[in-house]
């Protein structure tokens, strides 16, 4: 079954969003608290927290192969697949981000007891 997204505009451009120096930003999509990362021409949204133990992404860092790296622990995700690398076994919340003509758009799953309906 392909999954349903509602689409939230992030940003107009790349320069409306604060990115810190380690390329990371805390942002609000629709009451969600989400962490915004740049690497290699790509923007990429992943949840907020560390599954490990809800360290904040947005003050860690991006390693040069492309993972977020938690600032409690150093533990890495990849940023396309949310998928732990360093061998503990956690995932990490990805969102779908699309570049469109009139912005950034992220994507989050529809949901509720009749969204199976649709």
């Amino acid at each position: 079954m392909d999954k349903k997204y509602k689409w939230y505009k992030i940003a107009d451009s790349l320069e409306d969003i604060l990115f810190s120096d380690n390329g990371l930003a805390e942002w609000d999509i629709n009451g969600k608290r989400i962490c915004l990362s740049f690497f290699k021409e790509q923007l990429y949204a992943t949840s907020l927290k560390c599954p490990h133990a809800g360290g904040n992404l947005s003050h860690g860092y991006i390693d040069e192969t492309g993972n977020i790296v938690c600032p409690l622990h150093r533990f890495k995700f990849s940023l396309q697949t949310g998928k732990n690398v360093t061998g503990e076994g956690y995932y990490l919340k990805t969102y779908p981000v699309e570049k469109r003509a009139n912005g950034y758009f992220l994507g989050m799953e529809e949901s509720g007891i009749l969204n199976w309906l649709k």
